[in-house]
């Protein structure tokens, strides 16, 4: 995707709204006791399709931060990456491949990870601007605890 630039006052609002969501994801996974350990699925090999140029841009100034060998390390991962998807989705697969950015299991650009990826994993809500509202169950851990908790 072509390189998108925030102004820093937009860099700076968005970093509050990520830090909020943070506070919020904190919250709802300590409410239901959801955490990341010991599961066997992997967020960051899911095929994630819903972003927004604001989310491009804020990793874009991740990526500018990175060392000219990191960047080309990342670079290739991307390119295989695309490369794969494109071969599973035109064979009707839904793409299941670790994300370019994962290193060792964890993110190179955390602090300017994509909103998908702080989300991820809790029930969420989402209105979009024509007033239809979204509504996403949460991971497949996240929905067995919530059965296990809250249904009879």
């Amino acid at each position: 995707m072509k390189e998108i630039l925030l102004s820093p006052e937009l860099s700076k609002n968005l970093a509050a709204i990520y830090a909020a969501m943070e506070a919020g994801y904190d919250q709802v996974a300590g409410e239901i006791s959801l955490t990341c350990e010991g599961c066997g699925d992997n967020c960051c090999d899911s095929y994630f399709q819903h972003y927004t140029y604001s989310e491009w841009a804020y990793l874009w100034e991740g990526i500018r931060t990175l060392d000219a060998g990191r960047l080309h390390r990342i670079k290739d991962r991307a390119k295989q990456y695309v490369t794969e998807s494109r071969t599973l989705l035109a064979e009707g697969e839904r793409p299941q491949l670790m994300c370019p950015l994962n290193e060792d299991g964890l993110c190179a650009l955390y602090p300017y990870r994509l909103m998908i990826c702080r989300l991820h994993g809790i029930p969420a809500t989402m209105t979009r601007p024509d007033g239809r509202q979204l509504r996403f169950p949460g991971c497949f851990h996240c929905q067995e605890i919530v059965k296990e908790k809250y249904e009879q």
